[in-house]
């Protein structure tokens, strides 16, 4: 890496959260001129007594006509924003979603979940996992299939869309098929006890810092004992059978990389699908960068290959089940 880009890098790689300012620092991302060409429409879904906003990102003209229609089951993804659980929100991944539904192809419903530190862990998990409920079920003006539901999440959003599908399963209200985790937080440790050697090489001058992740997990929990809750830190959960069929993105430069490939590693192991890759050259957060840069564009290869096969896959499913029913 050329000395003057780690030079830089490390200016503005500073430690410790201030979560006003940071606050302040990401509603920057709401200024964009492009926003008007956005095909959107908000609606919400109830947790409990709480109205959870969503907002809908359509790829095109006519599958924001044909969305709610009788009939039409578009394929959905379900995203959940990162910035450590604390900052970010809908507004400010504006452009990630519309370029993600235009990318893909589907419909991006993105959840504005509640944010620590004043609503703490679980506050904005089961926020989440009522959106969730919701879709799969096909309770939402959208007329949905879950098995064309793919759940979603980078960073912060990543550990919600992993504990989102753990509590599914469990629970058994309803079964993700498909989950996309990018550059996920995934453990409950960010200090030198850390086992993955990434928050030790990558945790200072890349941008997001083991300190900041730290910080992170103070304001999103709401005690000590959370930290041990596998709701709270994915990669905590001893069994991991019956997960969705995976992809996970990582970055080279992350300090998060390390437990993102293990999760991978250890879904796997329990006999799941999974898809792990490494985006080399890559920081945390650059998923948010324009669709030029090539770390965007090779990701965006891995996310739609991963979609094609699971529709490929289901498809081949339901035409196997015609068949039996068929020679029956």
């Amino acid at each position: 890496m050329p000395r003057a880009v780690r030079t830089v890098l490390h200016a503005l790689s500073y430690g410790g959260i201030e979560v006003d300012a940071s606050r302040k620092l990401a509603d920057i991302k709401k200024m964009d001129p492009m926003r008007i060409f956005y095909k959107t429409l908000d609606a919400e879904v109830y947790n409990g007594d709480y109205k959870v906003p969503i907002r809908l990102f359509f790829p095109t003209e006519e599958a924001m006509e044909n969305g709610a229609a009788s009939g039409k089951k578009p394929p959905v993804i379900l995203f959940f924003h990162g910035g450590g659980w604390v900052t970010e929100s809908v507004e400010n991944y504006q452009r990630v979603c519309a370029r993600m539904a235009q990318s893909t192809g589907q419909i991006v419903a993105s959840v504005e979940y509640r944010l620590a530190p004043e609503y703490r862990f679980p506050v904005g998990l089961m926020d989440c996992y009522a959106a969730a409920k919701v879709f799969y079920t096909n309770r939402f003006l959208l007329n949905t299939d879950p098995d064309r539901i793919t759940i979603m999440g980078d960073s912060a959003g990543g550990n919600l869309a992993a504990a989102v599908c753990m509590m599914a399963r469990d629970r058994g209200e309803f079964y993700p098929k498909k989950q996309i985790l990018i550059y996920p937080a995934l453990n409950n440790c960010y200090t030198e006890k850390s086992p993955f050697e990434s928050v030790k090489t990558n945790g200072t001058g890349y941008l997001l810092t083991a300190e900041k992740m730290e910080d992170y997990l103070k304001l999103y929990e709401s005690c000590p004992e959370d930290r041990r809750n596998p709701y709270f830190a994915p990669i905590l959960e001893k069994d991991l059978r019956n997960m969705p069929d995976t992809l996970i993105l990582t970055a080279e430069f992350d300090p998060l990389r390390d437990e993102g490939e293990a999760f991978g590693e250890r879904l796997k192991a329990a006999g799941n699908r999974v898809e792990v890759h490494r985006i080399a050259g890559a920081f945390h957060g650059y998923f948010a960068l324009g669709i030029k840069f090539l770390h965007v564009q090779e990701s965006f290869a891995y996310v739609n290959r991963f979609l094609e096969t699971e529709e490929q896959e289901e498809g081949k499913y339901h035409e196997e089940r015609i068949c039996t029913v068929e020679k029956t």
